[in-house]
């Protein structure tokens, strides 16, 4: 008698990267429009009339924005399709660096950020949420670290071509230049990105796998967001002086402190490159990036040697670099298929709350006590999240058999 063939083991889905390339591209273009002001800075408060703090200020809103729309707006569109609410937020942005390349009045600059920053808001969550629901858990951490990059480039790329530009056309042609971009990037969403494909477990689905959201409830997300933001309040906190807590540093380099800045933002992207290698090892990975940040932050207080001063910015760069995505794939894990909208909104929010939080906190520090009071603060902060990440790893850990046990039992 002839045994039936078996069927085949399920295969394991390759990363879906047209979808991750396309979405990558446009986080670039994400962080290229919200940095932009900086680049042109100069140009843009002369042809606006306006001083170049309040052109700076631009940013400082954007921010602000994020994290006040970003909730209402998820909730908005919940119902939607993400790629839809992706394609349609970017044209929004589009149409906002048109309409600050037309402003006539810094009123006007102001209107049309607003507008775009809304709308990054609204894109930074409804694509946190899609690449989870792209690939399968284990492919998380990498899809996560591919999508990221595009934004790490648009620090080291997009705003120094911005630059160019403005320097060869006007400040108005970079944002005109970014509008066309982001523009043909709402098409390439339409057309490209595939729809989720990740299975939601359900309850008229047992036997599928509890997501850590159902085993240990929202306590552990809302704990590691908290320490996150906490991390990122030091981080940026002492990132805000990095041209002057880095000055002897640069002066050893060709090209000084723009040389310093992008071996930083190249090592930023390594680290990126390196969070996607760790798979579901993604919460010990963020333990050890916050402690190698803390301990890089520590170490700026030692200037006596300009040539280690550039190797500390490196490791730097390297170990914070690697900390948005692997805190960004935890908090997805952590949310699971149930919460995984709100994780999507709460991601802008920490990380725009973070940078205003850290800038407003160091900046009172500076005010009062100088530059060389920075780096040990910035330290114990993020020594003292990285704690308090590691306990809580533990804690979840240590509560794994316990729920093994107690699952079994109501089983039988």
């Amino acid at each position: 008698m002839k045994t039936p063939p078996r069927d085949p083991a399920p295969r394991d889905p390759a990363l879906p990267w047209s979808s991750l390339l396309v979405l990558g591209g446009t986080t670039l273009l994400m962080v290229t429009a919200e940095m932009l002001p900086t680049a042109v800075l100069g140009p843009m408060s002369a042809g606006l009339g306006v001083a170049e703090s309040s052109t700076g200020m631009l940013v400082s809103l954007w921010a602000a924005v994020v994290v006040v729309a970003s909730f209402p707006l998820v909730r908005l569109v919940r119902d939607r399709d993400r790629r839809a609410v992706v394609a349609g937020g970017t044209v929004v942005l589009a149409a906002s660096s048109a309409l600050t390349a037309l402003a006539p009045t810094y009123t006007v600059a102001v209107g049309a950020r607003l507008l775009g920053a809304a709308a990054v808001g609204l894109l930074w969550a409804t694509v946190n949420a899609h690449v989870a629901d792209l690939v399968p858990d284990r492919h998380l951490a990498r899809a996560v670290a591919v999508v990221l990059g595009g934004a790490t480039l648009g620090m080291v790329l997009g705003t120094p071509l911005a630059r160019l530009v403005a320097d060869a056309a006007g400040w108005r042609a970079a944002f005109w230049g970014l509008a066309a971009l982001t523009a043909a990037a709402a098409i390439a969403v339409r057309l490209v990105v595939a729809p989720a494909r990740q299975h939601r477990p359900t309850t008229a689905d047992p036997g599928a796998p509890a997501s850590p959201a159902a085993r240990h409830g929202v306590a552990p997300l809302l704990a590691v967001t908290g320490l996150v933001a906490l991390v990122l309040v030091g981080h940026y906190g002492a990132y805000t002086y990095i041209t002057r807590l880095t000055e002897q540093a640069a002066a050893i380099l060709p090209g000084g402190t723009g040389s310093l800045l992008l071996v930083f933002g190249l090592a930023s992207a390594v680290g990126v490159a390196l969070a996607g290698r760790f798979g579901e090892r993604t919460e010990p990975a963020l333990v050890a990036a916050t402690a190698a940040t803390g301990l890089t932050l520590a170490a700026l207080a030692i200037d006596a040697v300009p040539a280690l001063g550039v190797a500390v910015v490196a490791a730097w760069g390297v170990a914070s670099g690697a900390l948005p995505p692997l805190a960004q794939t935890l908090i997805l894990r952590l949310a699971g298929p149930e919460r995984r909208a709100f994780a999507g909104a709460l991601i802008p929010v920490l990380f725009n709350g973070g940078i205003a939080a850290g800038a407003a906190l160091f900046s009172a520090l500076v005010a009062t006590a100088g530059i060389a009071a920075v780096p040990v603060p910035a330290a114990a902060v993020v020594g003292a999240a990285a704690v308090g990440l590691g306990l809580a790893a533990g804690r979840r850990r240590a509560a794994e058999p316990r729920r093994a046990a107690e699952a079994a039992v109501t089983t039988l």
